[in-house]
């Protein structure tokens, strides 16, 4: 046993090949955790980055390899049995067992459930399972689709968020022909201000893309393969393909089938606890407590956080995760850096950066809630501060462009931001 009561020998199993599955081992042994670790993956490549799938990769600037975060060698040198192209079927909660798709059992003294998101899907009654039509979300999804995008093709973009933009973006830059069809108001509206949605609308219409915004899907028509959409605003076009890109939804029905409590994810504590102490669960299927709320977080850096956190309450070191959520997205020759969440916000600052480069700061009354940061990488990394910190620039000084970034970490012009949004 270690100082914490834990047994640095007992078997851990982890659900899940991700971002948040691959850290929680990589944690474990850094923390000095002996035992056996199984890793269980359901896809055939060993555990990978996401983020690039829908940029570099689909553009044809990474190899498949320099997406995986390690190389085979590494798995077998720190002693990580990895299960590739292997589902967890059943959770056998009294036996504390997990069956799997091959048939075979694995005992666990602690099992960490990181089985992520799961894209959502057209409805079937639109689309009739034709060919042509794809989703994004794995490797094998981006490979199926790469040899689609060639120049002068046209592609139906269905869904304005940032998965739908970026693949967009691409398709652009490739030559193609893209339409984007958003059935909200707006691009971004679920996750960004109007001022956002707008530096983006811009953004994609000076590329040629052909956005259309309040406007839906009625349905997908061909014989085998599709060949024309009909549209809310009664159009209809003729498409070589269409991707979707209408979100995600927790990957949960393991979770769910065990017993486990479920709130928009698996429910867990600052300590990454699910309703059975046993299993702990990590990464975008998992709903945590932050700052008197309840919410799950779609990113790489929450990924990674809980997974450090699911492996210090394995090993006896447990500390409560506090998230601090930042996001990327990469669109043209836009780096979109974000800090912070925006949600509550009741009005945003715009921060004017040299050529085509902004930040919006979103406050609820003098608090700081967030940026979006566009080609302004020093606005982010202050904005990163101030709200890590819980501190509040005073809106006015934010929007004079005479005041230097730097001087908003002063400290004088700041305030708590909790305080100040109470």
């Amino acid at each position: 046993m270690n100082a914490g009561g834990a047994d640095p020998t007992a078997p851990i199993v982890v659900i899940g090949a991700g971002q948040a599955g691959f850290s929680v081992c990589v944690k474990l042994r850094e923390f000095g955790h002996s035992g056996p670790i199984t890793l269980v993956g359901d896809e055939p490549q060993p555990p990978y980055q996401r983020p690039p799938l829908s940029k570099a990769y689909l553009l044809g600037e990474m190899a498949p390899e320099t997406l995986h975060f390690r190389p085979p060698a590494f798995f077998e040198r720190k002693s990580i049995d990895l299960r590739l192209a292997t589902r967890a079927e059943r959770i056998d909660r009294p036996s504390q067992e997990v069956v799997l798709s091959d048939g075979a059992t694995l005992p666990y003294a602690r099992l960490v459930l990181a089985t992520g998101a799961r894209p959502r899907r057209l409805p079937a009654t639109l689309c009739r399972d034709l060919a042509g039509i794809y989703h994004v979300r794995t490797l094998a999804d981006i490979d199926a689709m790469a040899a689609e995008f060639r120049p002068a093709r046209h592609v139906l973009v269905v869904g304005g968020g940032y998965i739908g933009l970026e693949a967009a973006a691409v398709a652009a830059k490739l030559g193609l022909r893209v339409t984007v069809v958003e059935a909200a108001p707006r691009i971004l509206q679920r996750v960004a201000a109007a001022e956002t949605s707008e530096f983006f609308r811009t953004l994609h219409r000076a590329h040629g893309v052909d956005l259309r915004e309040g406007t839906g899907l009625v349905a997908l028509t061909g014989t085998d393969r599709v060949k024309r959409a009909l549209l809310t605003d009664g159009s209809e076009i003729s498409v070589d393909f269409v991707v979707a890109g209408i979100g995600v939804r927790p990957n949960v029905g393991l979770a769910e089938a065990a017993g486990l409590t479920m709130c928009n994810g698996i429910v867990v504590d600052a300590h990454c606890r699910t309703s059975d102490p046993r299993i702990l669960a990590a990464g975008d299927c998992a709903s945590f407590p932050w700052r008197g709320e309840r919410i799950r977080l779609e990113s790489v850096g929450n990924a990674i956080g809980q997974a450090e956190a699911a492996a210090r309450t394995i090993v006896g070191k447990p500390e409560a995760y506090d998230a601090r959520p930042w996001f990327w997205s990469d669109q043209f020759d836009v780096k979109l850096q974000i800090a912070g969440l925006s949600s509550g916000y009741d009005h945003v600052v715009k921060r004017k950066g040299s050529g085509a480069s902004a930040s919006f700061w979103y406050y609820r009354g003098l608090a700081l809630l967030a940026v979006d940061a566009m080609n302004e990488p020093r606005a982010y990394m202050v904005a990163r501060r101030l709200i890590d910190t819980g501190r509040s620039p005073s809106p006015a000084l934010v929007g004079d462009p005479a005041a230097d970034l730097k001087s908003l970490l002063d400290g004088e012009d700041a305030q708590s931001g909790r305080a100040a949004g109470d």
